[in-house]
């Protein structure tokens, strides 16, 4: 089975783009999955919906949801590959209902508190570069990975956009507001080194995803925000503050990068003033 494993790993990477990430997760599933299956002796094509759900069973024991629903799909995706390769005769993992998870509405920001985020940093290089990406993030909606991987060649500054390669290599273009490319413009102009990355952490090298949520986190907490925040609540907040002044839902997918609008539909959320200001305007008896 390692050797089928290996086969399946190489396929996501070559032919389906899978991100790095994406990729160990899966190799970690399907090698705790192998482990399982060496233990109970049986071979691959003997596997069935009965031994799936004994695995499933021990899952619950030490796994939340959110993992054995990964879990699962790491298993049901490696089995349609086998099939597909005609190594199995059939996907025993259909037979298998996963539990079912509620979605957490996402965090977000109110508009005035992301202005006050957007104002916290200094005038220093530092703060001129946090300032940079506290802009973009909020322009764009993009994804921090995304944020850390872009070069100054994926900047147009007359046109207003920047060239983003999301999941699956997928590449994309945004529009981004005047307000992050002047902040952008700023920092730039006072950066000594001549870098492919347009972030860079203190010793010029690239600014990583774990870098950039500490800056965001520390801001966070200067203007005193209950929470701590993420790149991703200024993703939510960029796709919320959109929603809520009439974008279309099918553009903020486009934006967001979704491959599919059911995960864009999160976003259909109302926040309470909204709601109150719809009800004062629209009902008789307010």
């Amino acid at each position: 089975m390692k050797k089928y494993v290996r086969d399946f790993l190489v396929y996501l990477r070559v032919e389906k783009n899978f991100s790095p990430h994406t990729l160990r997760a899966y190799e970690s599933d399907l090698s705790q999955f192998e482990k399982f299956i060496r233990e109970q002796g049986i071979k691959i094509k003997k596997i069935d919906h009965k031994l799936l759900r004994s695995y499933l069973v021990l899952l619950q024991k030490n796994c939340k949801a959110k993992t054995i629903q990964r879990k699962v799909a790491a298993i049901r995706s490696f089995f349609k590959f086998l099939v597909r390769r005609k190594i199995c005769r059939a996907n025993p993992v259909l037979l298998i209902r996963t539990p079912k998870m509620e979605k957490p509405l996402p965090r977000f920001l109110d508009e005035d508190e992301t202005i006050k985020l957007l104002e916290s940093p200094g005038n220093n290089l530092a703060g001129l570069r946090d300032k940079a990406i506290l802009e973009t993030l909020y322009s764009t909606g993009i994804r921090v990975s995304e944020l850390a991987n872009l070069k100054s060649s994926d900047l147009d500054f007359i046109g207003g956009s920047l060239k983003v390669k999301g999941k699956g290599k997928k590449e994309r273009i945004v529009p981004i507001g005047e307000k992050a490319l002047t902040a952008i413009r700023s920092y730039l102009s006072q950066r000594r080194e001549s870098r492919e990355f347009i972030f860079l952490n203190r010793f010029g090298e690239k600014l990583s995803g774990i870098g950039i949520a500490q800056i965001l986190k520390k801001y966070g907490e200067k203007i005193g925000l209950r929470d701590s925040i993420s790149p991703h609540i200024l993703r939510h907040s960029f796709a919320t503050h959109l929603l809520n002044h009439g974008a279309d839902l099918r553009a903020v997918q486009e934006l967001l990068g979704h491959s599919n609008l059911v995960t864009t539909q999160i976003y259909t959320h109302l926040t309470t003033s909204r709601l109150k200001k719809i009800y004062q305007k629209s009902f008789p008896r307010a």
